[in-house]
């Protein structure tokens, strides 16, 4: 996976996360924000949406999932007016993070004997 980055919280768990380049950087007033890390989503993150939309990339389902998990937070607004190439690669992280090690053609933990 391309920038992909594990960051170490103070507890022994890790969270995985991503940093997506923007093709077009959204305006915060005079400020401009070129570059989103996605978070991992946890369960919590993804109530009140279906998986399947989710991992078929629906617009609905992202806008209410990315700004759980997404640094600096998008809002509602930002996400409706965003590039769609962008949201096709914030999207495109967002379903890589949902697939199983074996999907990814990652060796599970148990399999290394």
């Amino acid at each position: 996976m391309s920038e992909q980055e594990q960051k170490q919280a103070p507890a022994a768990s890790s969270v995985t996360t991503e940093t997506v380049e923007l093709d077009t950087p959204i305006q915060r007033g005079k400020q401009s924000v070129a570059t989103i890390t996605v978070r991992k989503p946890l369960s919590g993150a993804l109530r009140g949406v279906s998986l399947t939309d989710v991992l078929q990339m629906d617009v609905s389902a992202l806008c209410k999932v990315l700004p759980r998990i997404t640094d600096p937070a998008l809002t509602d607004a930002e996400l409706r007016n965003l590039d769609p190439a962008d949201m096709v690669q914030l999207g495109g992280v967002v379903a890589g993070f949902l697939l199983p090690k074996r999907a990814k053609g990652e060796n599970p933990d148990y399999l290394e004997a």
